[in-house]
């Protein structure tokens, strides 16, 4: 199957669209990533900082409270359906991996769990390297390796074993879950470009721990979260939807709790500086 990059976005987009406010309401269980992605960023007041695959703006929200009103924060997302559900920020509807913006625009720019759903990875993060500032910093997280993220991948799992292959490729989740692989990826970012590379590289694991009450209450919160994977659910039969939440059902029973089920993930958090 050949993947083809345009196709894959123009799924994503029209996935992140249909979910929309569903996707705000969901991501809530994310707060402690992005208080651990604040955090590694070091934003400080006046600061102007780029929240790439920003969805409903809450990284940028926060970002925004940290630098002050001296400072201002922009959230950027391909989905305009996610943008619309936070209209009190700046926002920009932009593909990452050709920003409109000029170089040495930011002094940090930002991407929690979103850079592997770049299909163009290494020019999404040659664009981060651009427009950031010669001082700069970059932070990002994505997800470890599958069998450390349960949460994505008790659902994932199911889909390979009852579904047969999408017509369209997607690039892994889990495709930057080998800390090795991801340092090499950032470090190499720029190797083409005359401004350089990045450097002092520093990626920590984090752990995210989330709780449902049920496994219906898991699934609806994988597919709030979706994006494209979503958009192609929702076409499927509904017996063949019946099928798959009984599958994560019975899935999810290692991870069962008093009152529910308890998923103890892992994600990486990386900085980088411009050389």
């Amino acid at each position: 199957m050949i993947f083809d990059a345009a196709q894959f976005k123009r799924i994503e987009r029209a996935g992140y669209n249909r979910i929309g406010p569903r996707y705000l309401a969901a991501a809530g269980a994310r707060h402690d990533l992005s208080v651990a992605l604040i955090a590694a960023a070091r934003l400080a007041s006046g600061q102007r900082v780029l929240d790439l695959a920003s969805g409903p703006g809450l990284l940028a929200r926060d970002a925004q409270e940290a630098v002050g009103n001296e400072g201002l924060a922009i959230a950027s997302d391909i989905s305009e359906g996610q943008l619309a559900c936070c209209p009190g920020l700046v926002r920009v509807a932009a593909d990452g991996e050709a920003l409109p913006f000029a170089s040495g625009s930011f002094d940090r720019v930002m991407c929690g769990l979103g850079l592997m759903f770049f299909p163009g990875d290494q020019v999404a993060l040659q664009e981060m390297r651009r427009v950031l500032v010669p001082n700069g910093r970059l932070a990002l997280s994505v997800w470890s390796r599958a069998e450390e993220v349960p949460l994505v991948e008790t659902a994932l799992s199911c889909m390979r074993r009852l579904l047969p292959p999408p017509k369209v490729a997607r690039p892994s989740i889990f495709r930057f879950g080998d800390v090795d692989d991801l340092r090499r990826r950032i470090a190499n970012a720029s190797a083409l470009r005359p401004d350089g590379n990045f450097r002092d590289i520093e990626i920590q694991s984090c752990r995210l721990i989330t709780r449902f009450s049920n496994a219906s209450t898991y699934w609806q919160g994988f597919l709030d979260l979706a994006g494209g994977a979503a958009e192609s659910l929702s076409r499927l039969p509904a017996e063949k939807q019946q099928a798959l939440a009984a599958a994560v059902a019975a899935d999810l029973a290692p991870h069962a709790v008093a009152g529910g089920f308890e998923l103890n993930s892992t994600v990486l958090v990386a900085t980088a500086r411009p050389v």
